[in-house]
Formats: structure tokens, sequence, C-alpha cells
């Protein structure tokens, strides 16, 4: 998609994930963990790790986000990531910092892994991979996903 057509935090979202791909992480953006959950990058690692990333624009939108308290449990680490202009002192110091543009990021601060349980691990790693696959089916056939969902 044309960077014109992506907000901020879409922006970093992609320099992250291209990121992530040069590490060997399959990523996925705006996937939703639990109900009422949506994260802005996952990414499931060669050893089967699995990170989350939030990318913040401004400070509004860190200050307003209520929610990411709960994506810790969803993941072994997490990581905001932001540009190189953002106030990182607004950002909690336990979790990994990235900085990000539209086409790369960077890790500047490593969190202290904390590993999933193995069930929690098996059913996030199931619903990434079910959820990659109805990704690529819609583009491969988005009229079949049309009559499914109808």
């Amino acid at each position: 998609m044309p960077d014109g057509l992506l907000l901020p935090g879409q922006r970093l979202a992609r320099g992250v994930a291209r990121h992530l791909r040069g590490r060997d992480f399959a990523t996925l953006l705006e996937f939703v963990p639990a109900p009422g959950l949506r994260v802005d990058v996952i990414a499931l690692g060669p050893k089967g790790e699995i990170w989350i990333v939030e990318c913040k624009s401004c400070r509004t939108d860190v200050v307003s986000d209520l929610k990411w308290g709960g994506y810790l449990e969803w993941c072994d680490r997490f990581f905001w990531a932001v540009d190189a202009d953002f106030p990182t002192d607004l950002l909690p110091s336990d979790a990994g910092l990235i900085l990000a543009d539209p086409y790369d990021a960077e890790i500047q601060r490593w969190p202290e892994p904390a590993p999933l349980a193995g069930p929690r691990r098996h059913a996030v790693t199931r619903h990434f991979a079910r959820c990659a696959a109805g990704r690529l089916g819609a583009l491969l056939d988005p009229d079949a996903v049309a009559r499914v969902s109808g």
C-alpha cells in the first residue's frame, strides 16, 4: 500500500515487520490474540518465540492506550515501536524499545523474556497460523471469502 494511504502507526508497523522478517520472524499486523485486544504487530520466531510490538506515533496514542498491559500474557517479549522524534520517557522502561520508520527498524532496548506456558504458546501459534492462512486465502480467492462470510 502506498505510504500516503497509511496512518503513522501503520507506517511504523511496516518498518517493524520488515526488520523482524530480517531476523527470520513471520509477522502479522493487526492481530487479535483474544476478544477485545488488537496488537499492531505479532511476530513468530524461528524457535517458536512470540513477540508483540505496539506502534505509537504520538504522546496521545500512548496515554490513551489502556489495553497494552493485557498483551503481555500473549507473548514472550513485548516492545514499543516509535519514531526517532518520539519522547521515549513516556514508555515503561521494562518493555523493549524499537525505533522505526516506514522502511526498517532497530531494536534499542531488549525486554526481559517472559516465556509463555506451553499450552498458551500452542494456542497462540495455532491462532497465528490460521489467521495467516485465512488472510492469504482471502488474497488469493476473495470471492470464496465473500461466499463463506456473506
